[in-house]
């Protein structure tokens, strides 16, 4: 080969040589470029990653905070101060649509603790959070609203100016001109399909990727589930101390309110009254128009007791056609006032189909008429209970609890049963019953209780004697007296000897007046009286719940074989004791459709053979002395 070829050889292979050195060199500038690709690519993809991992802690944050039950307004300070503090907001609030008698306007209820907001405050002179601010229609809050969907302007200035049009200008620019804000993004806030208000993002992007629109939205579901959650919370809550009909509290909030008043006036020195009132003819509106009706004028006594009370004083619906008011701080003589004015209210209202309603009103002031609250809760009642004897439709103030007489406490006790209809009684034999009791006067009281006792007892028991319930109640005291009981204990005997069988009312006529023997089922139903007379009677009137045990036990007997709650000895109450065998001395010496009544002489025989077992034996020794006189 000659030079010549040497040399073009050589060439090629220099030339095949730096041929393949650049083509290597291509190939590694692209491999370089796409690992730079690469990892941007990747950095990026860090960065959307702890973006999301952040917005998903804040989520999580928020559920975990709705599961503790913390407060509401507590759980929407907290998740402003999260988004804002963890995902790089500037600002963010939480503002509220709300009604009053000037019309709509926005409320700021809960925002982020930062140093935008603070600079904010410092310029205006007044925290944005206590203004009512200004809600316009064109607005973006109206807008967002309307359409339902996340907002986004980058006008922050103008949408300052327009929620809150008497900041002045020049502050306006300061705020605007020192803010590192670009844009306001505004979440449109639903609870229950209602409309709550908005969530408020400052943004120093002017841009709203997708992705933050997406977690914007699931971020205001979060709000709005926690508001639904403290709504729901706060109607529970209510419901629970709250009547359904009438929207007063009820008489469970009424007793817990009661007992931290009894502490404030004891711990001041400062009395305070309860005006007790009660619904005049409410069965004849509920017979005469229907329920319905019925209902209407409890609502609207309801009605006129929020529109005449204080702001601190408490109306509660006790049930029925029973209402009390808490009157802190009044005496007897300003309770008085306050009550005839509500009376004189209801009187004035005119309802559609019925016309005007009135209603009987008591009053009692603690620390005054007495510094116990059960007596205070009785002598109103009591005071109540006058107004209705005394014609309805007035006001009553009561007596101090050591001028109240057992017979007036009987003859309330008396017309409350009877008009609260607790038990099955014709409405001709009730209405003579009740104007027997009405047109009583204080000498013929006790006349007036024995004769309604013997009738309610005939309604039952048609072998009743007239004039039965007088000897009883004599008899008791007497006996009574010869143990020392003191003067209430006593009173309450008189008491409790008027109703002891009123349970009888409740039970089967053909089962009290049933000529062959009675069943063993039967017979059980019988004893389920003293439980009916004391539980279903008698437990709803406040003012003698001591009376109820000694109704309750009055057939227990000495050696533990009475009912219900076979208990003996000493652990029964005497004044139970002596009306059980006062009870069993006048039922032996009257009639039964199984037997013929006994002598007096007979019906102590009986007694005696039961000393021991029935009664001890002193109680028969002094029950015998006492009847031996008149034998």
């Amino acid at each position: 080969m000659s030079f010549l070829d040497n040399l073009k050889d050589i060439y090629r292979k220099v030339s095949e040589v730096e041929s393949a050195i650049y083509n290597g060199k291509q190939d590694y500038l692209e491999i370089y470029e796409r690992n730079l690709q690469l990892e941007k690519e990747i950095k990026e993809r860090t960065k959307e990653l702890n973006i999301a991992n952040k917005r998903m802690l804040t989520l999580q944050h928020i559920w975990d905070m709705m599961n503790a039950s913390r407060p509401l307004q507590s759980v929407l300070e907290t998740i402003v101060n999260s988004i804002q503090g963890e995902l790089g907001y500037l600002h963010c609030n939480i503002i509220k649509k709300c009604e009053d008698e000037n019309g709509t306007y926005l409320s700021v209820i809960a925002q982020s603790n930062d140093e935008s907001i603070k600079r904010v405050d410092n310029l205006i002179k007044t925290p944005i959070q206590t203004k009512k601010l200004v809600f316009d229609n064109e607005s973006i809050y109206a807008k967002a609203a309307k359409e339902k969907k996340i907002m986004q302007t980058l006008a922050i200035g103008e949408t300052l100016k327009g929620v809150a049009p008497d900041i002045p200008d020049e502050i306006i620019e300061e705020i605007i001109e020192h803010s590192e804000s670009k844009s306001i993004i505004t979440i449109p806030l639903y609870t229950r399909k209602s409309h709550f208000g908005w969530f408020n993002v400052f943004s120093s992007r002017k841009e709203l990727t997708t992705g933050e629109t997406d977690f914007l939205t699931i971020f205001a579901q979060q709000i709005e589930m926690a508001i639904t959650i403290a709504d729901l919370f706060e109607e529970v809550k209510a419901q629970a101390v709250t009547d359904a009909l009438t929207g007063l509290y009820n008489r469970r909030y009424f007793e817990e309110y009661l007992k931290k008043e009894v502490r404030r006036a004891n711990r001041q020195k400062q009395p305070f009254s309860v005006i007790g009132l009660d619904l005049d003819h409410l069965k004849e509106i509920n017979d005469k128009f229907g329920h319905a009706y019925g209902d209407l004028a409890i609502r609207t006594v309801a009605k006129v007791l929020k529109k005449n009370a204080r702001s601190i004083d408490t109306a509660a619906r006790m049930g029925g056609e029973e209402f009390n008011v808490i009157l802190p701080g009044v005496d007897s003589s300003g309770a008085m006032i306050a009550a005839e004015r509500i009376r004189k209210a209801l009187e004035n209202e005119n309802l559609e189909t019925i016309g005007h309603i009135t209603a009987s009103v008591g009053v009692a002031t603690f620390l005054e008429h007495s510094d116990n609250i059960e007596d205070i809760l009785e002598l109103t009642d009591q005071a109540m209970y006058q107004s209705k004897r005394n014609g309805r439709n007035q006001v009553t103030l009561a007596k101090p609890i050591s001028e109240t007489s057992w017979q007036e406490v009987a003859v309330n006790t008396f017309m409350d049963i009877l008009s609260k209809h607790n038990i099955p009684l014709d409405e001709e034999v009730s209405n003579n019953i009740i104007n027997k009791l009405e047109n009583h006067n204080n000498d013929t009281s006790k006349e007036a209780l024995y004769t309604v006792a013997d009738m309610l007892t005939q309604t039952y028991n048609p072998l009743h004697h007239a004039g039965v319930m007088k000897s009883k109640v004599l008899l008791a005291v007497s006996l009574a007296k010869r143990f020392d009981l003191p003067k209430d204990e006593i009173d309450k005997l008189k008491i409790a000897t008027l109703l002891y069988d009123i349970g009888n009312l409740m039970l089967p006529a053909e089962i009290l007046q049933k000529k062959s023997p009675l069943t063993e089922e039967e017979r059980n139903h019988i004893k389920e009286h003293p439980l009916i007379a004391a539980r279903e009677i008698l437990k709803p009137i406040s003012y003698i719940q001591d009376i109820i045990p000694i109704i309750e036990h009055h057939h227990e007997n000495w050696d533990g074989s009475g009912y219900p709650a076979k208990i003996a000895g000493e652990a029964i109450p005497m004044t139970s004791q002596i009306i059980l065998i006062v009870d069993a001395y006048y039922a032996l010496m009257e009639p039964r459709t199984y037997r013929a009544e006994l002598t007096p002489k007979q019906a102590i025989e009986i007694i005696k053979q039961d000393a021991g077992k029935k009664w001890n034996q002193t109680l028969v020794q002094e029950f015998i002395s006492l009847v031996d006189h008149d034998i």
